[in-house]
């Protein structure tokens, strides 16, 4: 059986145990479900929102690529990532991965693999609002994501 990413790039939220169901409803060989959620930080209440903004059709082919090499690296049964876009509010939403296996290392690392690939590869960007009103900056990768993306590499 041909595994097939599901990757959505949305405006709308998610519900984490929907999602999950989808990936497991029905399959006696799923053993481990692997899930992370990012949610958007108030920055102690300096921020209003964070705004994102993706390179639509570029965006979701590279992530259904990097989640192609997560399967076929780890042997997974089943991967999901809903990336959101637009204006996002603190506790809100951001990201969700979910990672299916038999074994729970393999979905480990296969969400770690695509979260790490996500948050430095996949061509988003973000703006913050900030809770003065005014707007902020345009938001820099961060050293820490591109060395935790190296561990894949080697």
């Amino acid at each position: 059986m041909s595994i097939k990413p599901d990757i959505r790039i949305q405006q709308e939220d998610f519900d984490i145990n929907a999602e999950i169901k989808k990936l497991t409803q029905g399959r006696t060989d799923v053993g481990a479900v692997v899930t992370f959620s990012g949610l958007c930080r108030g920055e102690g209440d300096t921020l209003s929102a964070l705004e994102l903004e993706h390179y639509p059709g570029m965006a979701e082919a590279e992530i259904i690529r990097i989640a192609e090499q997560g399967i076929e690296r780890f042997g997974l049964l089943g991967i999901s990532a809903i990336h959101r876009y637009g204006k996002i509010e603190p506790g809100e939403n951001i990201v969700l991965v979910i990672a299916t296996s038999p074994h729970r290392q393999a979905s480990f690392d296969g969400a770690n693999f695509l979260m790490d690939f996500l948050k430095t590869r996949a061509p988003f960007w973000k703006k913050e609002h900030l809770a003065t009103g005014k707007e902020g900056d345009w938001v820099d990768a961060k050293d820490a994501d591109d060395d935790a993306l190296h561990k894949w590499e080697e």
